[in-house]
């Protein structure tokens, strides 16, 4: 049974690393490592050499990013946010190490155009071992809600993402930064989708290490989850620790 659950594990691990691959529209992990040992940590990222001038790859993603923004404004499908004189929240850039995959903006940050500028983020800034500055650099996070546009309110709390949003624009910017080294996927809504999985969220962060080095889901760092965080001491005693590692790693 347990050598059951063990395979079962590793395909998940799989399917979710090829995904995420598929999205940027690189090689997945498990194309490239026929020839090379395998560890579930952060020091095994193969890492994309950074030439900015090489190959044009910056030259050419920049202004791939700026015609995506202008498609989004543009996509009838937002026409309701653009009549709120709502603009896109995310951050891409094409140099960027790190992208954040998270649920849909809160009003504040529609409206500061700033994501997870909330005591969320503070928390969430706490949990990455950095200083505001640097999450703020797009050269090292990117930072992609689920959908760009605050969603509104609901009978509990804010509305979801739409369903279609990331599948529509996330697999374009993704593809213009080519040099990502670790997606963090925060909460629900990113975990479904991007590890095929319909697991409870414990579930899943519990099993973080079977998706690292080049995946790491998270739960959400709302302070209304506090209860969460007391009743999984091992959230913090585990995997914040490696997320600061794989962090380090990613940015050096």
């Amino acid at each position: 049974m347990h050598e059951a659950r063990s395979d079962l594990s590793k395909g998940r691990s799989r399917a979710s690393r090829s995904r995420i691959a598929a999205a940027s529209g690189t090689p997945s992990r498990d194309q490239r490592r026929h020839d090379r040992g395998h560890r579930s940590d952060c020091r095994s990222f193969e890492r994309a050499e950074h030439h900015p001038t090489r190959g044009g790859a910056l030259s050419r993603t920049a202004p791939d990013l700026e015609q995506i923004r202008s498609d989004i404004v543009a996509d009838p499908a937002n026409a309701w946010a653009a009549s709120a004189s709502y603009q896109p929240v995310y951050v891409a850039d094409a140099s960027a190490r790190i992208v954040i995959v998270g649920q849909a903006p809160g009003r504040k940050a529609q409206e500061s155009g700033m994501p997870w500028n909330d005591a969320s983020g503070v928390r969430l800034i706490n949990w990455l071992g950095v200083d505001e500055n640097t999450f703020r650099d797009p050269s090292r996070f990117a930072l992609l809600p689920m959908d760009f546009y605050y969603p509104g309110k609901g009978a509990h709390g804010d509305l979801p993402p739409r369903r279609d949003f990331a599948a529509r624009w996330h697999p374009r910017i993704l593809q213009a930064m080519p040099h990502i080294q670790l997606t963090l996927l925060i909460g629900s809504y990113a975990q479904h989708h991007y590890l095929d999985t319909r697991e409870p969220l414990t579930a899943t962060v519990r099993r973080f290490a079977d998706y690292l080095p080049a995946v790491l889901p998270l739960v959400h760092p709302s302070p209304l989850n506090f209860r969460w965080l007391t009743k999984n001491p091992w959230f913090e005693a585990e995997v914040i620790p490696r997320l600061r590692q794989c962090v380090h790693t990613a940015l050096a």
